[in-house]
């Protein structure tokens, strides 16, 4: 019976990493926005991140993530990878921790807005890595407002799609 259950769970995974890597292709056909550094995504395929950290775990969530980055670094390269998976990790350990307090201060919307300012730190460090230069530090106030607006709106996403998502959950476990 266990052997059905985690058969159960690898499709669900399965399923849940090919959502978040078909919303990532799909942000990748936005064109750049002006005034926003080169990359500068929405962040819709964390959408799927925070519902699996929610439900599933984080190690769940940490696959999702490495999922996404390993997409990013066949598609764009090397340096999409590291941004992404430097990104993707503390935003995954943040929306965990936040969504693991016993009290909910801060709602999903809250969680996702905390969790799209990690990814663009965590970005942000891996651009100053990559570069060997602090002077990308000045996209921090705009990416921070960005974070803040693209947050928002996964975060109400989320809520909207939950039952979806809870119902295709419900079928594979």
């Amino acid at each position: 019976m266990s052997l059905k259950i985690s058969n159960r769970k690898i499709a669900l995974l399965g399923i849940l990493g090919a959502q978040a890597l078909a919303l990532s292709f799909m942000e990748n056909l936005i064109p750049p926005l002006p005034g926003l550094p080169p990359g500068a995504k929405p962040g819709f395929s964390n959408i799927v991140t925070m519902y699996t950290a929610a439900t599933m775990g984080l190690g769940e969530a940490l696959y999702i993530t490495a999922i996404k980055a390993i997409f990013a670094g066949l598609t764009r390269g090397a340096t999409a990878f590291f941004m992404s998976f430097s990104g993707g990790l503390l935003s995954t350990f943040v929306m965990f921790g936040l969504m693991r307090l016993k009290k909910q201060p801060f709602g999903i919307a809250g969680i996702a807005v905390a969790a799209a300012i990690a990814h663009n730190l965590g970005q942000l460090l891996a651009a100053t890595a990559i570069t060997g230069t602090l002077s990308v530090l000045g996209y921090a106030p705009l990416l921070l407002f960005f974070a803040v607006i693209t947050g928002l709106v996964t975060g109400t996403v989320l809520k909207i799609v939950m039952p979806a998502l809870e119902k295709q959950s419900r079928f594979l476990t």
